[in-house]
């Protein structure tokens, strides 16, 4: 800022010192000229009373006008110890012979340059001339010069003045953004000051700290919990593999451990691998958030709803599931909502007696498509309401139950990144009801196909 305050400072000054130094030649060559031609027409009024020959001209001052006669001869006539004034020139001369009025010529190829006027006067002519004296001009650009550099330099102190008070407070920010990067504290708000962009910048980095600070909270929490939840399986898990290993270096596993109690452990021992392989997936799903490489695409929710109703089938055969779907189109990414989908079945399967089959049922309703899935068990406490799409979170009733609790809060998180909503219900039949609501989409156009015949007519 500094250097273009003073580049256009020193731009501006020069281009006015060339148009002052232009015009205030001109006005001066205009008043020398006027002067010349009001001399002139003195002496040759002069010269026509008392001849060329014998016209008195006035004595050389010693400085400025200068005066000569030319004859009709082209011969010359000039004052008593003044200064030679150059050769008549050949316009001169044909001003002298009567070819024309009057001449205003300018000399500048002498040491000293002259402004020369000539005058026809009876049958030859008069010249009065000038000294070109570029004093003024030369002290005008001195004085613009001397000016242009105050200029520039109070224009740089200027610039540079502006720019620190301007910038200060960026070095600010961009001081208290390294202290964060250094001492990874994202506790400290930069302290919002100045004004316009500057204020808004700083609004904005501050949101993002706050931002960060939510993430790694939320990152700490999951961390914490997935500890707590991992000790209990992982401990059960040591303690029956320690047991079998400590018996079978004895060589006592087979007098230990009857076949039955031994199918017993193996079986507890593969539960526990499945549970903990759950809890790992559900974890990482978790722990991705909104980042997925999965892109997002129009589909029809009934088939997300049948196919995740089908995986829950296939993996445990006692639920019964009662479909009651119809086509409603989303847009959104098919692997998330399917997850989603399977928790909520899921979830509804652990609490449905084996006799009652959990209902799933999907609708259009306004612009929403509507999935309500609902099982016959107790339902959920009122307590328990509030928490339940917490993570880890298992109601004192659920404990027992398999699960970790981490899967209604993926399905909150899938809603939530479709821009729907999850809401939780007590069912007609007593149990829980789980509503969720997702935007709806126009289908998408069918495609026109012609048979055989509608071709050829068509053609």
């Amino acid at each position: 800022m500094t250097v273009i305050a003073a580049t256009a400072i020193a731009v501006s000054v020069f281009l006015a010192f060339q148009v002052a130094s232009e015009l205030l030649a001109r006005e001066l060559q205009s008043t020398a000229a006027n002067q010349l031609r009001a001399d002139s027409r003195v002496l040759a009024a002069n010269a026509e009373r008392a001849g060329l020959a014998r016209v008195q001209l006035p004595p050389y001052p010693g400085s400025g006008r200068l005066v000569r006669v030319i004859l009709p001869d082209g011969s010359t006539r000039t004052p008593a110890g003044q200064p030679a004034l150059p050769a008549v020139s050949e316009h001169a001369g044909r001003v002298a012979r009567g070819a024309s009025a009057d001449l205003l010529e300018s000399n500048d190829s002498d040491e000293d340059g002259y402004l020369i006027y000539t005058l026809r006067a009876g049958d030859g002519a008069v010249q009065v001339a000038h000294v070109a004296d570029d004093g003024p001009i030369n002290r005008f650009g001195f004085g613009m010069l001397l000016i242009g550099l105050l200029s520039m330099a109070g224009a740089a102190l200027a610039g540079l003045t502006v720019a620190r008070t301007g910038l200060a407070p960026i070095d600010r920010l961009t001081a208290a953004a390294v202290r964060v990067a250094h001492t990874r504290d994202l506790d400290a708000d930069i302290p919002d000051e100045g004004g316009g962009e500057i204020r808004r910048l700083i609004q904005s980095i501050n949101d993002m700290l706050a931002a960060l600070r939510s993430s790694r909270q939320a990152q700490r929490l999951l961390a914490e919990d997935a500890a707590h939840e991992l000790k209990t399986p992982l401990t059960s898990l040591r303690l029956n593999v320690e047991l079998l290993i400590r018996l079978d270096r004895r060589g006592t596993l087979d007098s230990a451990l009857p076949a039955e109690s031994r199918t017993r452990l193996l079986n507890d021992l593969g539960a526990q691998v499945a549970e903990l392989s759950a809890l790992a997936a559900e974890l990482t799903d978790l722990a991705r958030g909104d980042v997925s490489d999965e892109s997002t695409e129009l589909l029809d929710l009934a088939d997300v709803v049948v196919a995740a109703a089908t995986r829950v089938g296939s993996r445990v055969p006692d639920i019964e599931i009662a479909m009651d779907v119809t086509s409603v189109w989303v847009s959104g990414r098919p692997a998330a909502l399917q997850r989603a989908v399977l928790n909520l079945i899921d979830n509804a399967g652990k609490w449905s007696p084996a006799d009652q089959p959990v209902q799933v049922r999907l609708r259009a309703e306004s612009a929403s498509a509507v999935l309500e899935v609902d099982d016959a068990g107790p339902g959920i406490d009122a307590a328990d309401v509030p928490r339940v799409f917490d993570r880890f979170y298992r109601a004192e009733s659920a404990r027992a139950l398999r699960g970790s609790g981490l899967g209604l809060s993926i399905v909150q998180r899938v809603v939530d990144a479709h821009g729907g909503r999850v809401a939780v219900a007590r069912s007609a039949r007593g149990g829980a009801l789980l509503r969720v609501g997702l935007p709806a989409a126009a289908p998408p156009a069918p495609i026109a196909r012609l048979t055989a015949g509608e071709d050829n007519a068509a053609r």
